[in-house]
């Protein structure tokens, strides 16, 4: 099944609890961090080992970390992005849940090497079942001096809290979350200036996803340069994949990058296929934001070669032919799934979402929602097809954060890959409003 990392002990009973963890190898790498490196050491580490950001964008994490400003006795700080809230995703939730140490262990690392000695996880409203799992753990590692004053007698200071959203996506984009950690209303912020430069509360600032802090802990305990033969030359180490959609066997996997997308979805080790036999007929890589793929740019790249799990191999060709790994979210659909349904469904959540702060993002996914829903439910006309194409040019690139890149991006897709599909609703309104939309049916495109 490939190597674990992050998910080797987590079927282990008890592992939630610090005995059990440290039993099996937790915390060793606090202690080999703060004995024998300098924080300086653990930044190069991270940057050699090649890690890039698991919460979407995919930015190299060492090189996110030595940016981080340095002023003469200012605070500075490391938070951890949990506000999962990217439709398709629940990795980090899993990782939380049944391993809460190895996170706080990563954390513990991270911001020794930041030079943070007061670090939040800043975790999704809905998620407060978790928020109790994690604050009885960070309880132990208090208890067990792996937090609080002079840790291991190395003299570096850390306090730790976990502080819930109230449910807003938005606060998933690093710059709003900091807005509401400050107890204000989570609208992003304009950049420059960065967060590394001023962040929470005027501070230098790191925010990371779970899954990028939790993997720290792996690469000081292996070693960057171990750690980076895992994978392909572009993307390294393993990656939690969050599988579910029409799939025989969802869940939670940890894949080798570098898997090809096929066996990952029907490999016994993995996702076994397609549910009930059916065919495959799309498949959206990384979480609702990123561009959705028609079965036959699946396997093979826009270049004819082998798709794979990485960064590089599922954005091969753009946007065109392409898509993006992002958040590991990887929504599957069958042959009877219909595309309009879905892209509507994924635009009404950014419609809701929506912070508001930008015109073409607030105005643009209302537009979105409500001409999705026409064509849906058997009321649309060919010329709404183009108009969607003319809201999406408008909203992308032209919002202070992603999300209006978030929202676009599914619908350019879904018209570019399956826009007979779109025009199939048009043209047959009365099957269009049963909801349901099959390669199955007595209907072929030319």
């Amino acid at each position: 099944m490939g190597r674990k990392l992050l998910l080797e002990h987590i079927n282990v009973p008890g592992i939630e609890t610090f005995d059990v963890y440290r039993k099996h190898g937790g915390y060793s790498a606090v202690e080999k961090a703060l004995k024998t490196m300098s924080p300086e050491d653990v930044v190069e580490e991270v940057k050699k080992s090649g890690l890039r950001g698991r919460g979407g964008a995919g930015f190299p994490t060492g090189l996110k970390w030595s940016f981080i400003a340095k002023p003469e006795g200012v605070e500075r700080h490391l938070l951890c992005n949990a506000d999962e809230s990217e439709p398709g995703t629940f990795k980090d939730r899993y990782l939380m849940q049944y391993i809460p140490h190895l996170l706080i262990e990563g954390m513990i690392v991270s911001s020794y090497a930041l030079g943070a000695n007061l670090s939040y996880i800043y975790i999704r409203g809905e998620y407060m079942f978790v928020l109790d799992i994690l604050e009885k753990a960070i309880a132990e590692a208090y208890e067990k001096g792996f937090l609080g004053k002079n840790i291991l007698g190395s003299g570096y200071d850390l306090d730790l809290r976990v502080t819930p959203g109230a449910g807003a996506y938005i606060c998933g984009e690093e710059t709003a979350l900091i807005e509401s950690l400050e107890g204000k209303r989570g609208n992003p912020r304009i950049k420059p200036p960065f967060p590394a430069v001023k962040g929470l509360w005027g501070r230098p600032t790191v925010v990371n996803n779970v899954e990028s802090i939790a993997t720290v802990v792996p690469i000081i305990n292996m070693g960057a340069d171990e750690y980076g033969k895992i994978g392909t030359e572009q993307s390294h180490g393993t990656k939690l994949i969050s599988a579910c959609g029409n799939l025989e066997r969802p869940g939670v996997y940890e894949i080798e990058l570098g898997m090809t997308v096929e066996e990952f979805i029907y490999g016994d080790d993995w996702c076994r296929g397609i549910k009930n036999g059916k065919k495959l007929k799309a498949l959206i890589p990384g979480g609702s934001s990123v561009p959705i793929l028609p079965h036959y740019l699946i396997t093979k790249t826009a270049k004819g070669e082998v798709r794979n799990m990485s960064y590089e191999s599922l954005s091969d060709g753009g946007f065109a032919t392409g898509s993006m790994l992002g958040s590991g979210g990887f929504i599957a659909f069958d042959e009877d799934q219909c595309i309009v349904r879905n892209t509507w469904n994924f635009a009404r959540f950014y419609a809701h979402e929506s912070c508001g702060q930008c015109s073409p993002c607030r105005e643009g996914t209302g537009w979105m929602d409500k001409v999705l829903h026409r064509l849906e439910h058997g009321k649309g006309t060919l010329r709404d097809i183009d108009m969607l194409e003319k809201v999406n040019k408008r909203i992308e690139g032209n919002t202070i954060c992603p999300l209006g890149d978030a929202a676009a991006w599914p619908v350019a897709a879904a018209i570019r890959h399956f826009r007979e599909e779109f025009e199939w609703h048009v043209s047959n309104p009365e099957e269009a409003q049963k909801h349901n939309f099959g390669l199955s049916r007595e209907v072929t495109f030319s």
